[in-house]
Formats: structure tokens, sequence, C-alpha cells
């Protein structure tokens, strides 16, 4: 599902169930040698996706790390995102001569727990909400989003280098697009930081799953044109 958000050049892989016996590298498992057995399928079967998504761009496989801060650390000249949720796991992945920004995010259509969204939202967002809550209740719009954002951050972080807080990013959406808007306020300058700070996303909501994606092209603009097959919402 994820592809649908996507632009050309990107390669997405995603999975709908763990794989219990995907070998990682030596210094892959010492990342998770502590974890519980979910979490070890959990990250493990990610990185299957990430695998095979590096060999449809023709590129060897290799261990894909965390840095510091839980982000996934690419190749030269590779941009990708990971993501997982409860049914869900999926790798985008692409070129840096094609794709500057590229963050995704999945997460179950679900309310998010009390008070989350005060921390997450700005006053106009918790409004824009709850107005789209009330008449359009089949999508739970604070949990999508919190994963908008989550796309924001995702794509900005491993560029720049820069920490974003959840006020930092202002989000715009409705129900009748499956397109949203991301403006970044700049919080320090940044030394890698994209000339445009305003880019367009893409969402679905599918199978009890809320899907995001945010890409930006090496001319600094966001996927200008959709897929057909990303008009219908399918909630």
């Amino acid at each position: 599902m994820i592809e649908e958000l996507l632009p050309p050049g990107v390669v997405a892989v995603e999975a709908f169930h763990d794989l219990p016996d995907f070998p990682l590298y030596p210094e892959e498992f010492e990342v998770v040698r502590r974890a519980r057995d979910s979490r070890r399928r959990e990250f493990a079967t990610v990185r299957w996706c990430a695998r095979r998504a590096l060999a449809r761009l023709g590129r060897p496989p290799t261990p894909v790390l965390p840095d510091a801060h839980g982000a996934p650390q690419w190749p030269d000249h590779i941009v990708g995102s990971l993501t997982h949720c409860t049914g869900y796991r999926a790798a985008a992945l692409a070129r840096t001569d094609d794709i500057t920004m590229l963050g995704i995010d999945a997460e179950p259509n679900e309310p998010l727990p009390a008070c989350v969204l005060e921390t997450i939202a700005l006053p106009a967002e918790q409004r824009l909400v709850a107005e789209l809550t009330g008449t359009a209740p089949g999508i739970h719009w604070g949990r999508l989003l919190f994963s908008m954002k989550e796309t924001v951050y995702k794509s900005w972080y491993p560029l720049t280098g820069q920490r974003l807080d959840f006020e930092d990013a202002t989000l715009t959406f409705s129900a009748d697009s499956p397109r949203y808007t991301a403006r970044v306020r700049i919080p320090r300058p940044a030394p890698r930081s994209p000339g445009v700070h305003i880019w367009e996303g893409r969402w679905l909501c599918r199978g009890g799953l809320l899907l995001t994606a945010l890409t930006v092209t090496r001319n600094g603009t966001g996927h200008p044109e959709p897929n057909a097959r990303d008009v219908a919402l399918g909630v």
C-alpha cells in the first residue's frame, strides 16, 4: 500500500506479518539482543524489507543500524525510511540523485491515548482534528496527524542532523484530499537545511491502517502529481 503514496524513483517493500527466522547481521542482533521476541521479529522483518529495497536499487545487502536517535543509517547515496506498527512493516528507499528527503509512517486507525493530542498538536491543529472528527468519524484524525508529523521528522533529521519538536511542524489536511501540507519552523540554523520548508505529503486510510509519506526531490519540491490509485481514500 505504501508505494501508492510515493513517486517514481522510490522503492517500497512492505510486509503484513513477521518472518520468524530472517537472519540478522551480528551487529543488528546486538541492537535487539535483550528485547522481547516480538520486538526482535518486528526489527528483523523491517530489515528484510530494507534489504529487498536495497536489492531493487542495485545495492548489496548491508546492516541497517539505528543511530543515537534511532534513525536508520543507510549506505552512501541512499535515503530511506522504515516504519512498523501492529500488522504492518515497510521500508522505502531512493537514490539521493533523485530524492533528498523521504519519510514514511504507519499507524493503526485507532484513537490516540488520552492527552497525547494536546502534546503533539498546535491549537489550530487541535481545532482541525475536532472538526474532522465530527464530519468524518471513520478516520481517527488525531492519530493521522501524529503519523504525518512522524513523516516530517523522519525526512528532516537525516538530511539536516537537526531534531524537531512537535510544535516545529504545522500540518494542514482535509477529508476531501489524500494530500497534506507540512510547514516546518526552523528551530535553529541547520547547515544542510533545504531552501524550501513547505512540502506536500500524502496519506491513505485502508484496512485498519493509516499510512503517510513525504518525499522531497532534488529541486526542493514535494512530489507534485498523485498516482491514479491514491485518489480514493478507501476508508
